[in-house]
């Protein structure tokens, strides 16, 4: 799935390069396991702040990201399946990094991680958003059911609660390749739909073996 993902995004790449300057780059989103991933068109450039939807997009996926990065600190501990581990370890070495792209996104804009208005009290100062708005993430008490687990029970937990995380990501980075201008966070959230959409495939053929 991997290759025929880059393939088509090398394909759109060359395709953009003949289309008019003004015309906004096509979105790709991939597809269901074993489906081809599709095209289509991203909004066209009508915002006059077109930074708006970016850096909402931007601030939730840190708080996006710093969730699954305290999900995958669990694991070593907890986790009975070695590629489970292994896989919970490439989650956490990945999106570390993308936190701190995401703040230098912000930085180099002299946007702070936290809104201006947040009146939200109790978020940690993640944008000041309610983790409960955010599509995929996990609810404090699910959090807490997955300390508690061990061995198995945390394996299938671990990925039932990942993979609805990752989905949640997808869904974000979809709506802000659609509605955003920014190339950059293009770049991003396009890495988020392949990269996870990857990660989620690899965790659904876990749950099979894990039961």
């Amino acid at each position: 799935m991997r290759r025929s993902t880059a393939a088509l995004l090398l394909a759109v790449g060359a395709l953009a390069g003949c289309a008019t300057e003004q015309a906004p780059p096509p979105v790709v989103l991939p597809g269901a396991p074993g489906d081809q991933p599709r095209v289509v068109a991203s909004a066209a450039p009508e915002r006059s702040t077109p930074v708006d939807v970016e850096a909402e997009y931007v601030r939730m996926m840190i708080a996006h990201h710093q969730q699954a990065v305290e999900m995958t600190a669990l694991s070593p501990e907890r986790a009975q399946n070695p590629k489970v581990r292994a896989l919970s370890d490439r989650i956490g070495g990945a999106q570390v990094p993308e936190i701190g792209a995401m703040r230098g996104w912000l930085a180099t804009r002299g946007l702070p991680e936290s809104e201006a208005h947040g009146g939200h009290g109790g978020h940690g100062g993640h944008g000041g958003h309610d983790h409960a708005s955010m599509p995929g993430m996990a609810a404090p008490e699910q959090l807490e059911q997955l300390g508690n687990s061990r061995g198995a029970d945390f394996d299938r937990l671990f990925l039932q609660l990942m993979i609805a995380h990752h989905e949640g990501a997808l869904t974000m980075a979809t709506d802000v390749l659609a509605n955003g201008l920014d190339e950059q966070t293009h770049a991003m959230a396009q890495d988020v739909l392949v990269t996870q959409q990857d990660e989620i495939d690899t965790m659904r053929a876990l749950q099979a073996e894990v039961g």
